[in-house]
């Protein structure tokens, strides 16, 4: 077992009565908690989020994020699908064609927000 080095804890053990009474009924319930955990699980993976990126910029079909990505189109249909089931994309068909676009504004604000936190909080990125 890992112990502490103090940094990170209470130097002694004490609880302060009238903060957790008000927090505690403004806690989330169980269940939003768990469908938020799911969908920050979901964007836990690179390739998802350069999927959201390029959907941040335009609507675009499989083949062409295929194109995009430089990867296949059925890796891609793979991830469009998790991101589907989470409802962060969201498709219609053209014809033979199936088109993806981010679900609502706040998939996009959720993305923004992601990404301003790090560029903030992390050193510059050089390519």
């Amino acid at each position: 077992m890992a112990r502490s080095d103090g940094k990170d804890s209470c130097a002694i053990f004490c609880i302060d009565p009238h903060k957790v009474k008000r927090i505690k009924p403004e806690l989330l319930p169980a269940v939003l908690v768990q469908r938020l955990a799911e969908t920050f699980k979901v964007l836990g993976d690179a390739t998802r989020i350069r999927i959201l990126d390029a959907l941040s910029r335009d609507e675009l079909c499989v083949c062409d994020l295929a194109a995009l990505l430089e990867m296949s189109s059925s890796a891609i249909s793979h991830q469009l699908r998790v991101l589907r089931d989470a409802r962060l994309v969201k498709y219609r068909r053209e014809g033979k064609t199936v088109c993806y676009s981010l679900d609502d504004d706040h998939v996009l604000t959720l993305f923004a927000q992601g990404l301003a936190h790090i560029q903030h909080t992390a050193p510059p990125v050089r390519e």
